[in-house]
């Protein structure tokens, strides 16, 4: 288990932790994803149509949970 620090914790009392499935190490830290209203997300987000806008889906996404997407997700953020 990865100790809490300013790039990863985790928040086990949550309620809805886990939120995804398939990830050893939970990182809380981008519970909501800051990346959201970039055009280009590194992540892998599903865009929908709904009465003739486009919706990005995000809820099969697990970049931002991901420990070693820190430093990506920093770069997006300061390049912004």
């Amino acid at each position: 288990m990865r100790e809490s620090s300013h790039a990863f914790f985790t928040n086990t009392a949550c309620r809805y932790y886990p939120c995804h499935e398939g990830i050893e190490e939970i990182n809380c830290l981008f519970c909501f994803c800051p990346l959201y209203r970039l055009p280009h997300c590194p992540g892998s987000p599903v865009e929908l149509e709904s009465d003739g806008r486009v919706i990005r889906d995000c809820s099969l996404c697990t970049y931002p949970h991901q420990a070693e997407n820190y430093e990506a997700i920093m770069a997006c953020l300061a390049a912004r």
